[in-house]
């Protein structure tokens, strides 16, 4: 008899494309099985909970890919353009060849087009000869004309990045002649540029790898990377390997944000050397390649136009957005965003310089996005002298933002505010600004997770998955724990590995969304399995069989947990568990609150607090996603006042290509940090947050200091400089 097929259903999934989230329809089994139950009845789950993987990286000894250390390892070294765009008319390695110690050199490209891209690279038995063997190589230049700023990208005869030209047009909406029309029916309209910069990641962990080949069938990779099965396919092309020969390593992994998938050029090298000297190779960026060769966020160039009526209206917006990508399309979500407008218009267009394209960060395209229509929605509600909470409740259909927007504003006090800007006496001057933001995230059927039970009571999951720092560990020890009854110390995890079961590449906030539902379904298999073995030898039947407290249970008669697992066959059992829709969710909200205080005489701005209010479904972990929306503010802190990438247009250059003039916001910077997980998001569904705690806190950081000023600064990041000019109009 034929097999009947399985029901199946439709359900829309996140896909991240060239950092742009879209949404796609896919087909699933729809078939029942585990649910989370109500997010307030979980014994584990959504609770704080330390990190299993605390320990460890307090005392130092996680091993990162930085860590590694293999026998008659080389060390490589990556000689990066010093010109935006220049072709190489010369390349002698020789001297770097006569070193001694020195066991190989190679070029890379004979044309750059960015400051920073790789010409050569060689390989040392010592970090400190690898850099001699680099400053020994000598190259001669053509040093053609170049581009690296958007307003000389955008010149009529500027130096062309592509031979198609500098712009390039990638999409339009709606009618300009009716909202141009809808604009003489507004009682207020602001006509503004709101530009961001392109702002480095920042990772404590550079880029790189260790690429173990030693001439033989088989290769291992420890790479720095956001995905364990990203990294082994184009590792065995260079190697010339068939790719199940090839195993990728991320025991531990420091930061990534967006910047790391794949190989990378990086990666690539090291596999040449390590084929050409049949050892093993460490190649991690320096701190100066970082920041020149390994990618920024997207900067962006917005020019808006809003209209609004006196009730508070939004009437008409037209947008003209840039993404500031370097050599790459950069990232941007479309206005008017999350705001409903009776009529707008919006052209997009990336925008090409002479710099290394930008790349995927954190929420990529939308805190650029979410700052430009916050800022906007701001001094419109000023203008027509109208609370900007109530202004965007006005323009926000929906009650998720309502609801986010009241609990944030009675969290920072903002009925207590002077509703005057730069009301405050005296030269320190406070003020508070808020915004919103959005994100898709949500989960995707990629990951396989197995549950060993060995017969002495031992519980294994293991999935190939990697831990950015985000408490994956965690996470999916405690799933397994909840759902057999025992403790988070009672199980242990296995990650990291491409051997084990597949696993997505951490990007969007899927991880968490993806993976869980699929450690869920192995435990829940694990313990319908256990209940069916061992609920013979308590004469009751597998349904009647409960865990509980490191106990089995059936009536009154409770095994400890290794008693039942002597039931279990002689090699224990192992399930697996994959994704199953309705685990997982995507689609939240997030609001945020700041309080600044601006020293008029000095332009400085001292952060006060900050209240980030974010729906996320069912926690897994309260500490975690706590620190997350901390992390988030602490970042959009950086984009908003300290963190810019600075160019010299003439030379081509990057002026701060280093942490010591590279400004990232420090411990004297942190202002208090409420992190709110907004509980009145009952969706019995894990949804990630990595991305959305980042978006809202630039732009209500941003109107903070307008309000504490009344000085409006519309190019990030808000420097004395520019407080003190504005002042001074």
């Amino acid at each position: 008899m034929q097999d009947q097929p399985k029901p199946k259903r439709k359900i829309k999934v996140p896909r991240v494309v060239n950092g742009i989230e879209t949404m796609v329809e896919i087909e699933v089994d729809d078939t029942s099985g585990p649910g989370w139950g109500p997010n307030d009845r979980h014994r584990l789950l959504n609770k704080r909970i330390p990190r299993v993987d605390g320990p460890v990286k307090a005392t130092g000894t996680a091993q990162y890919s930085y860590d590694v250390k293999l026998p008659g390892m080389l060390y490589g070294r990556i000689l990066g353009s010093p010109h935006a765009r220049a072709r190489v008319t010369s390349l002698d390695l020789s001297g770097a060849e006569k070193i001694k110690g020195v066991k190989a050199a190679i070029s890379a490209r004979e044309e750059v087009r960015y400051e920073g891209e790789p010409v050569a690279a060689v390989a040392a038995i010592t970090p400190e000869l690898a850099e001699d063997a680099i400053r020994a190589i000598k190259v001669t230049y053509e040093v053609l004309p170049h581009t690296v700023t958007a307003k000389d990208a955008l010149r009529p005869n500027s130096p062309k990045v592509f031979e198609e030209g500098n712009v390039e047009p990638q999409g339009k909406q709606g009618d300009p002649a009716k909202v141009a029309a809808a604009f003489a029916g507004c009682d207020a309209v602001i006509e503004a540029d709101y530009q961001t910069p392109m702002v480095h990641h920042a990772c404590l962990e550079t880029h790189g790898v260790v690429v173990d080949y030693r001439g033989g069938d088989t290769a291992t990779i420890y790479a720095s990377t956001q995905g364990t099965f990203t990294v082994s396919g184009d590792a065995a092309k260079e190697l010339g390997l068939q790719q199940s020969a090839v195993t990728t390593v991320v025991e531990h992994m420091g930061g990534g944000f967006g910047a790391k998938f794949g190989l990378g050029l990086e990666g690539s090298l090291a596999c040449r050397l390590s084929k050409k000297t049949s050892a093993p190779v460490k190649m991690m960026l320096t701190r100066k390649n970082e920041f020149l060769m390994a990618g920024t966020r997207s900067g962006s160039w917005q020019k808006l136009k809003g209209g609004a009526r006196k009730d508070g209206t939004l009437v008409a917006l037209q947008a003209t957005q840039y993404k500031l990508g370097g050599l790459g399309d950069g990232s941007q979500a479309g206005q008017p965003y999350v705001y409903k407008v009776e009529n707008f218009y919006r052209e997009i267009a990336a925008l090409h310089t002479n710099l290394d394209s930008s790349r995927a960060f954190r929420a990529p395209g939308h805190p650029q996005a979410s700052y430009a229509i916050e800022s906007l929605i701001d001094e419109l509600a000023y203008k027509l002298e109208l609370d900007p909470v109530e202004f965007r409740k006005k323009n926000l259909t929906d009650p998720v933002y309502h609801r986010q927007l009241d609990r944030g504003a009675k969290e920072i006090g903002w009925s207590k505010r002077n509703p005057k800007p730069g009301g405050t006496p005296g030269p320190r001057k406070r003020g508070m600004g808020c915004a919103v933001g959005v994100w898709g995230g949500g989960g995707r059927p990629q990951c396989q997770v197995d549950v060993t039970i060995t017969r002495d009571g031992l519980v294994t999951v293991a999935v190939g998955t990697q831990d950015l720092g985000t408490g994956t560990r965690t996470y999916v020890r405690a799933i397994v724990a909840e759902e057999l009854g025992l403790t988070l110390n009672d199980v242990t995890e296995k990650i990291g590995r491409s051997t084990l079961g597949a696993a997505n590449p951490s990007g969007g906030s899927t991880t968490a969304a993806s993976l869980a539902p699929a450690v869920k379904d192995a435990a829940f298999k694990a313990r319908t399995t256990v209940a069916e073995k061992v609920a013979p030898v308590m004469g009751a039947k597998p349904e009647e069989v409960t865990f509980l407290n490191g106990k089995v249970i059936a009536g009154a008669r409770p095994l400890g947990w290794k008693q039942a697992c002597a039931a279990l066959p002689p090699a224990g059992i192992t399930v697996r568990g994959e994704w199953k829709p309705g685990l997982s969710e995507n689609g939240v909200h997030g609001a945020c609150f700041a309080e600044v205080e601006v020293d008029v005489e000095t332009g400085h701005i001292k952060p006060i607090k900050m209240v980030h209010v974010q729906d996320i479904g069912l926690p897994l972990n309260r500490l975690a996603v706590e620190s997350q929306i901390n992390g988030g503010m602490i970042q959009s802190l950086g984009m908003a006042l300290y963190e810019s990438r600075v160019v010299d247009s003439q030379l081509g250059i990057t002026l701060n290509p280093g942490f010591g003039d590279y400004k990232l916001p420090g411990s004297l910077e942190m202002p208090e940090l409420i992190p709110i997980i907004d509980d009145e998001d009952t969706r019995e569904a894990v949804i990630g947050v990595g991305e959305p705690a980042l978006i809202p806190a630039v732009g209500a950081l941003a109107n903070a200091v307008f309000h504490a000023c009344g000085v409006r600064v519309r190019e990030l990041p808000i420097t004395p400089d520019k407080i003190l000019m504005g002042l001074f109009k």
